[in-house]
């Protein structure tokens, strides 16, 4: 681990725009070519279903294709002087530098190429060098695509993979002194764990997410019910963005409730290399048996189970939950896992937001309406850092900023070109210039 970031500080990268470019976008055209091979090492190393396995293999295609368009764009801000009296004939100008020392990247098991590939092409574009902890439940994607972007042309340099267990290693990931920046995605805890011990180091925290889909009484139910199904059970629920609650109005739960229930009835789980298979494994059987045990409280608690909650090893089904009260464990901490609940609200917006903004995580949501009136108050009072119309909370692109607030992270937003200002230092010089 030393010798990693020792080796990643030593060497300073002095590749043009133009070579960051070519690695990039060459290493995008390797992974289309190898979808397939991609997905199959996705689904066999997490029990993702083959369907999600593909969608993630073509997601990082563009992570590296956007890093690569970026990659060429001039990165600095001009501001003339004489526009004060204080001011003088002269142009001050900035330019974006990279870090000094070494980027400390750790990711999380739930997109184990998509999400390594957020920490890396951003990296390359910016010429730093990147020290990459994979979580030990995953390694494998993450080291396969470690030789795809050699054989792109990185240097090894700029890149080193290191594996083993958090608890013995996980420290040092943290305060290496030559580690300048640690950006991790994952929970909570060790999140706020990284916060306390990195000490005077930049901080890039995407962390939980307990995200709302709600459904107002004016929504066309069809399409609010496929999103919500969607929404929750897609990369087996194992998304930060996952729908993690159904907030609907009490006028048309009845009606929502009863469509939901037949969407989820339609999914299939099992075997997650099936081509046919909706629904794969969860990380393993531990998980599967706490989603069963929250379930399993919030029944107790006056929730109605509709379907699933037969658990089979790490094969979890789709599970439909009606009537959940909004402080039951199972809708206020984040369950990891396809668990389709819906809180019935009452009908009013007031107590909807009120009701989405009750959990502790701040990260994404999705809003079924169509009042304008409506939409402008969710998107100004709901404290996320995503308000999705007519979407799931997890829709976006590659590009844009991805990020949250309160336990869901410190506000840092990742996204590409979010990640390339956060990667890199900005340094401004002046010149003299004519009036």
């Amino acid at each position: 681990m030393r010798s990693a970031f020792a080796k990643a500080a030593a060497f300073k990268p002095k590749l043009t725009r133009y070579e960051r470019q070519r690695i990039l976008l060459r290493t995008a055209e390797i992974l289309a070519s190898r979808k397939e091979e991609f997905a199959r090492l996705i689904t066999a190393e997490s029990g993702l279903c083959w369907k999600d396995s593909l969608y993630e293999a073509g997601r990082a295609y563009d992570v590296y294709s956007f890093a690569g368009q970026l990659a060429i764009q001039d990165d600095g801000e001009t501001f003339s002087c004489d526009i004060s009296p204080q001011g003088k004939a002269r142009k001050i100008y900035t330019t974006r530098t990279p870090l000094l020392g070494a980027i400390s990247a750790i990711t999380p098991f739930n997109h184990p190429l998509n999400m390594v590939s957020h920490k890396i092409a951003p990296a390359i574009a910016t010429n730093n060098r990147v020290v990459l902890k994979p979580t030990e439940l995953t390694p494998l994607t993450a080291l396969a695509l470690a030789d795809v972007l050699y054989e792109a042309g990185l240097p090894p340099e700029m890149l080193s993979v290191v594996t083993g267990n958090p608890h013995s290693m996980g420290d040092a990931m943290i305060t290496d002194p030559d580690a300048d920046l640690v950006t991790f995605t994952g929970s909570v805890r060790v999140g706020k764990h990284i916060a306390t011990r990195a000490g005077y180091k930049r901080l890039v925290l995407e962390l939980g997410g307990n995200d709302p889909l709600i459904v107002m009484e004016d929504a066309d139910l069809e399409k609010a019910a496929e999103l919500a199904v969607t929404g929750a059970t897609k990369n087996s629920g194992q998304r930060c963005t996952a729908v993690k609650r159904i907030l609907c109005v009490e006028a048309v739960a009845d009606d929502f409730a009863a469509l939901v229930l037949k969407k989820a009835r339609k999914l299939k789980c099992g075997d997650p290399m099936d081509p046919t298979v909706d629904v794969g494994t969860v990380i393993h059987e531990g998980a599967a048996k706490e989603f069963e045990r929250r379930v399993n409280a919030a029944v107790a608690d006056g929730a109605e189970l509709l379907h699933g909650n037969g658990r089979d090893g790490a094969l979890y089904p789709p599970t439909v939950v009606d009537r959940i009260p909004h402080t039951s464990e199972l809708v206020m901490q984040e369950t990891f896992g396809p668990v389709i609940p819906i809180i019935r609200v009452p009908n009013d917006i007031d107590s909807v937001i009120r009701i989405s903004n009750s959990t502790a995580f701040g990260l994404s949501s999705g809003v079924c309406t169509n009042r304008l009136d409506y939409i402008t108050r969710f998107v100004n009072e709901l404290d996320v850092g995503t308000v999705n119309i007519w979407e799931v909370p997890g829709y976006r692109i590659e590009m844009s900023p991805f990020g949250g607030i309160k336990d869901s992270g410190l506000g840092y937003k990742e996204g590409v070109q979010e990640a390339i200002k956060s990667f890199t230092n900005v340094k401004t010089y002046s010149l003299p210039w004519p009036v």
